[in-house]
Order: C-alpha cells, then sequence, then structure tokens
C-alpha cells in the first residue's frame, strides 16, 4: 500500500511541546525510515497559561512563559541497508516565574533550564521488515533557580536564595528495533532514549551574599521509552499511535549548600493517537488527540499541573516533488492541581491550557 503523501509529516513538534515534566520533545528516532535522503527544519512556539489562586487568596499570575522549539534533522542512505541521521533539538526545559505584583506567597520563586541535544543515529535493515538502529546523544544542559516568598523565609535563613548551575555537556545513547510491513504501510518501532548524566558548576547565595565557593551538583537527565505505531488504512489513510514514557523522578537537584532538593518530578505516560488524511496527491492532513493520565494531585509549584488532554491539526503540502511544507496547531487543557512547596500546598491551579503553532519544512534528494 502506499500513501499518496506523507500525511505523518502534518504532525508538528508544536503538538509534542513540553510533554510533561520539564521535557519538551518526544525524542522520536523516526525520521530513519523516511524515504530517501530528506532535510527537516521545524519551529514551534508555544504559549502555556498557568495561573492559579496561592494560599494568601490572591492570584499567581500567568507563571509560564512563552517559548520556541526549533529542531533540525539531517537523514542519509548510505546503501540499500544502512542509513545515518543527525538531530538537533531541546528535549527539555522550563521557563516559570513567579512575578512581583501578584501573590507575595511565592514571589520572586523562577525555575528557568534549557537543555541542547545532538543525536546520531544509524539504521540498519536486517531483512524487509526488520530493522535495527541506535546511536549517540550529545546534549548541553545548564540553568537557575531562584526561591523566594512566604514558605521560604521560613525555611531559609535568608531570601531570596539564588542558585545557578553551569552549562555542562553530557552524552547518552539511543536503541530501538523496528517491524515494518511495507505493502500496509504498517510499522512498529520500539526506541530506548537513556539518561544523560550531568554534573554543574554551581554557585549560591542567600540573601544576595554568596555561599562559599563554587560546588558541584550531579544530576540526570531522565530516561525514556517510545512505543510508536502507523499503518494504512486504504491509500489514502494513515492511522497513527504512540505511547512514551519518561522517568522525570529521576531528574533531582540538590546544591551543596542548600542540601534540599530543589524539583520533585513524577513520571509520565503520554498516549496519542491520530489520522492522517491525503486529500489529494499534494494535500493532507491529520488530527491527533493526546492524553497524560492524572497522577498525584500534589505536585511541584513548578510544574503545577496534574497530567493534560491535546487535540493537535496539521496539514502538509507538498510544493514540489522535493519540498514538503507542513503545518499544525495544538490546544491542550492542563488538570488542575495543587502546587507544593516541601510537600506543603501553597495553593491551587485550576482551567488551565496550552497553545502551539508549528511550521515544519522537508526537503527529498
Amino acid at each position: 500500500m502506499k500513501l499518496y503523501t506523507g500525511a505523518l509529516l502534518a504532525l508538528l513538534g508544536a503538538s509534542a511541546a513540553q510533554a510533561g515534566g520539564i521535557e519538551r520533545t518526544t525524542q522520536s528516532a523516526m525520521i530513519l525510515f523516511s524515504d530517501g535522503n530528506r532535510v527537516e527544519l521545524s519551529f514551534g512556539r508555544v504559549m502555556p497559561k498557568l495561573t492559579g489562586e496561592m494560599n494568601d487568596s490572591l492570584g499567581s499570575g500567568d507563571i509560564a512563559n512563552d517559548f520556541t522549539s526549533p529542531s533540525f534533522a539531517l537523514k542519509m542512505d548510505v546503501s540499500e541497508k544502512v542509513a545515518l541521521a543527525f538531530i538537533y533539538d531541546k528535549p527539555f526545559g522550563s521557563d516559570v516565574v513567579y512575578d512581583d505584583g501578584d501573590s507575595a506567597f511565592l514571589s520572586g520563586q523562577a525555575g528557568l533550564a534549557e537543555t541542547k541535544a545532538y543525536t546520531f543515529l544509524a539504521k540498519y535493515q536486517a531483512t524487509d521488515r526488520v530493522s535495527v538502529f541506535g546511536g549517540i546523544r550529545v546534549q548541553e544542559s545548564g540553568g537557575s533557580t531562584v526561591l523566594d516568598g512566604t514558605p521560604y523565609d521560613i525555611l531559609l535563613p535568608a531570601t531570596p536564595y539564588e542558585v545557578s548551575f553551569g552549562d555542562d555537556w553530557g552524552t547518552g545513547y539511543v536503541l530501538g528495533a523496528a517491524y515494518e510491513i511495507p505493502e500496509m504501510a504498517l510499522r512498529l518501532a520500539l526506541t530506548y532514549n537513556s539518561e544523560v548524566e550531568h554534573s554543574y558548576d554551581t554557585d549560591e547565595s542567600f540573601g544576595g551574599v554568596g555561599a562559599g565557593p563554587t560546588s558541584q551538583t550531579k544530576s540526570v537527565t531522565p530516561q525514556s521509552v517510545n512505543l510508536e505505531f502507523q499503518t494504512g488504512l486504504n491509500q489514502r489513510t494513515l492511522l497513527m499511535a504512540s505511547a512514551r514514557w519518561v522517568e522525570h523522578s529521576a531528574f533531582k537537584l540538590r546544591p551543596e549548600v542548600f542540601d534540599r532538593e530543589l524539583v520533585s518530578l513524577r513520571d509520565t505516560t503520554t498516549y496519542r493517537i491520530g489520522i492522517g488524511r491525503a486529500f489529494t496527491q499534494k494535500l493532507s492532513g491529520s488530527v491527533t488527540y493526546a492524553v497524560e493520565p492524572e497522577g498525584s494531585d500534589n505536585v511541584s509549584s513548578l510544574s503545577p499541573y496534574n497530567g493534560y488532554k491535546q487535540l493537535s491539526l496539521g496539514l502538509s503540502y507538498k510544493a514540489t516533488e522535493a519540498l514538503e511544507i507542513s503545518g499544525g496547531i495544538t490546544y491542550r487543557l492542563y488538570g488542575d492541581a495543587n502546587a507544593t512547596v516541601s510537600g506543603t500546598s501553597v495553593g491551587r491551579f485550576e482551567d488551565n491550557s496550552l497553545t502551539g503553532i508549528g511550521l515544519k519544512m522537508a526537503y527529498t534528494f
């Protein structure tokens, strides 16, 4: 079965942005399975809204800042059995700030982080239906945290407490296998992304006074497992589904002087199902529904939501035989949650959402 157009390509990075915890991409390796040599350039703009009522009965303001999510991917066929790929993306990040002028309860608290990843992959087609793939991921990560407001005035010797984590490089790996039935456009792929270890140069201060010399804080970005499936329903329609598990709880930050965990996140599993439809030989579209089931109602004040439900729409236009342009929009409803500090509730976040838009250009050669 040969689909008229690449309907799957209408699904954009924006639909996966901030998938759970500190995650912003799904770290998929499926570009390895695209036809021919291919280069992709994607850009997403993500606009979350996270507001709550704090325990002082005042609003938090919108604590989640908008962010961009660029990515680049290149895939090359070396032979009939071997393909190589390179992926650049920003898989993890945080941009949460409790502004001054809103509730004084956490006024001034902030969590800022950014991760850049460079992934090198290879795929070996063992038979017409079975392939194995894997590679190396090189990752740069860093960030900062500010703790301020009423709870911290009680917990800390002086506030605000500020800590910066210098940029650090770490290395992980990717392993996977896939089973395909090409005449049905069927593929089932399992991908494991390892955790990546980091050791950050750490500078701490209390009330603007430095807390000793630079120290080291060790941490990891979480390991994950992707199960991705697709099958053709007919020549114009493609069914897509996936499940992604991420061990967010492994991400810990415990600076030497502060000597407490700055972040407490729960593991997540995200499920997606979608339909891609070729309207003509040049135009295709997709609709995808995603859900992250709710867990504990008590969550970190730096990630104050409890699961989500999400709908994504995409369109893909084949401008020429080589060039395909895709665009999409995502709307997400976050589950309500209690924001906590050191296990104690400090506010309630309800009726929050996220909107994401994305654009992707793909060139086959």
